[in-house]
């Protein structure tokens, strides 16, 4: 078994910043044949360098254009380069005198509080959140594939599993036929708040496609390459995005999650004051973690933040135990051999789906072998793309049909990786249910045996256990780990998932269960027709049966009391030896040679 010390981690392209201005000075009034000749030489050797730090940049394409006065001057042309950058801030702008522009100068006016809102109690109906403002997509013709998702309405944002938008889910849709709001005779008393990090850049790794790869192949050969049809916007393309930090409309989306929070549970927040208190919210140390958890604070909160709560942030980094980024201490989670089957399922489904679009697009690319993979990475750069700059040429290359094929690879990447279908996704969730248990019966977690953190855990300074409103910043894969922690099997009724067609009414779909800003509502009730406190569980405004947790009853409004529920969250503390999933000797076949829908690995021998 490796180390963690085999596991490496990329520098910052500091080549890419912006030059002092000594080096772009304008070049003397040389002869204009000299000028031509060392433009060409400064620009061989500028490639050169560039390739020598850069290995897998592209080739350098010199083309010669006609300037204004009719000579021929030689530049690179606008798709040699491995990307575009744009630096801002500057590191030292000229014009920066922050004592001149003080954030506060004073005479503020009238500034009278008003009550709390509390939109669960008080509306007639709920706010549907439609998932993209501001994003632009293409236009698509219906088309009749049998597809149960088949609607006059394609929505395409809906339609990128993991890199969808968060929305609203249709009421009804995980088996509850219940609304999110307050059920009659019951008030909510408790929010635990659970979610994911907004829209951001692709990660700097990629087990299959990967925007970056296919812009790389493409740079690296354009040389050699012409693209005509659909694909002749590929001629003069640059390759636009960064890696892992939130994009605009990911931060929008952290700050309008954050006032729907106050508008709907900003009542919570007398539990503080009458305890002389403020609230902790969690995040990781990732800068797309810690974005996310302060655009969503001052959503909620407003500006400034200072006095309203306290941000916790623990470090994402291996050999920190931290129940949001569970995986950095668990070693089994790096070696292939412990569940790393999903690019198998993935490269299967996608010789099938996008079969049709390689026939149809190979015609349009001339001097370049196109692959499946590549259109994957298409399909992927239209999702990056259009989240990061708010529209996609890519986008418009493919079908409903196709669309919903990559809707669904993702669905079998999550699945095998971080759901129902990974032999590790209960042992990685087990921590974030200790946690919760620990908060719903207001008694510290009686023993450290995951992925918990007995320093900050321990500390009723730095972890809470009285209060009514905790929020949780994290990643998608954690929010399906713990989902299947939770033993919430409904979602793995019509799992495994096949590699070789998409089945009809699958139950588990990561564009409603782990998108861009996904968030998972346990809501704490009070109820005149029912004994004790209940609990639900809400994902992305769907209500989730808890019928599969042992003792829970089924209910209309998909609640389940507490003492029941965390009686059975104690037995499957109990049950998971994070020991042996994180640590032990055990191996799973390639392929779909060994299946599990339980999200645990197998038991030892």
């Amino acid at each position: 078994m490796g180390t963690y010390s085999d596991i490496k981690y990329g520098d910052g392209d500091d080549e890419l910043l912006p030059q002092p201005a000594a080096l772009r000075a304008k070049p003397p009034p040389w002869n204009r044949k000299l000028h031509v000749l060392a433009g060409f030489v400064v620009g061989i050797l500028t490639c050169l360098s560039v390739l020598h730090f850069y290995h897998s940049s592209s080739t350098c394409n010199i083309v010669q254009v006609l300037s204004p006065t009719g000579s021929v001057e030689l530049y690179a042309s606008p798709w040699a380069g491995s990307s575009e950058v744009h630096h801002f801030p500057p590191p030292s702008p000229t014009n920066a005198n922050p004592k001149l522009f003080p954030t506060d100068v004073g005479f503020a006016g009238h500034t009278a509080t008003g009550a709390e809102p509390a939109l669960v109690v008080t509306a007639p109906s709920y706010p549907i959140h439609t998932g993209a403002p501001g994003l632009v997509a293409p236009s698509f013709d219906d088309d009749d594939d049998g597809d149960d998702d088949d609607d006059d309405d394609f929505d395409l944002f809906r339609h990128w599993g993991n890199l969808s938008p968060w929305y609203t889910i249709e009421r009804g849709t995980f088996g509850v036929d219940a609304k999110p709001d307050e059920p009659d005779t019951c008030s909510i008393t408790g929010v635990h708040l659970l979610h994911r990090h907004g829209a951001r850049y692709p990660t700097s790794f990629a087990n299959y496609g990967g925007p970056a790869n296919i812009a790389g192949r493409l740079h690296e050969n354009a040389a050699e390459w012409t693209a005509e049809g659909e694909l002749k916007f590929l001629n003069t393309w640059t390759y636009k995005l960064g890696e892992e930090l939130l994009t605009p409309f990911g931060r929008q989306q952290m700050y309008d999650l954050g006032v729907s929070t106050r508008l709907k549970y900003g009542f919570l927040l007398r539990n503080f004051s009458e305890k002389n208190t403020i609230p902790v919210f969690r995040t990781e140390s990732q800068d797309r973690m810690l974005a996310s958890a302060i655009n969503f604070a001052l959503g909620f909160f407003g500006h400034s933040l200072e006095g309203q709560y306290q941000q916790s942030i623990t470090i994402e980094e291996i050999g920190f135990n931290n129940t949001l980024a569970s995986y950095m201490t668990c070693p089994n989670f790096f070696f292939p051999d412990k569940g790393g089957r999903a690019t198998w399922y993935v490269e299967r489904w996608a010789d099938i789906y996008l079969a049709d679009a390689l026939d149809r697009l190979a015609l349009q690319l001339h001097g370049y072998d196109l692959t499946t993979e590549d259109l994957y990475a298409m399909q992927e750069m239209c999702a990056y793309e259009t989240v990061a700059i708010g529209y996609s040429a890519f986008c418009g290359l493919f079908t409903e049909e196709e669309w919903r094929g990559f809707n669904y690879a993702l669905d079998l990447f999550f699945w095998y990786t971080a759901a129902w279908g990974s032999p590790l996704a209960r042992v990685l969730g087990i921590g974030y249910v200790q946690e919760l248990v620990a908060r719903l019966t207001h008694e510290p977690i009686a023993t450290h045996n995951s992925s918990t953190n007995a320093t900050l855990a321990d500390n009723p300074t730095t972890f809470p256990l009285h209060d009514a409103l905790y929020v949780d910043a994290t990643h998608e894969v954690i929010v399906l780990n713990v989902l299947t922690a939770l033993n919430l099997t409904n979602f793995a009724a019509t799992g495994p998932l096949p590699y070789d067609h998409i089945p009809r009414d699958r139950a588990f779909k990561s564009a409603q269960l782990a998108p861009f800003g996904t968030n998972v509502h346990f809501q704490l009730l009070s109820c005149g027709d029912r004994t004790g406190t209940q609990i639900r569980v809400i994902v992305n405004d769907g209500v989730v049966p808890l019928t599969s947790v042992r003792g829970c009853p089924e209910d209309e409004d998909g609640l389940c009391p507490v003492e029941t529920f965390v009686d059975a969250m104690r037995e499957l503390i109990q049950t998971t030896d994070w020991q042996w999933g994180c640590w032990g000797d055990w191996s799973v076949p390639g392929g779909d040679g060994w299946n599990t829908t339980d999200g645990y690995p197998p038991a030892p021998v």
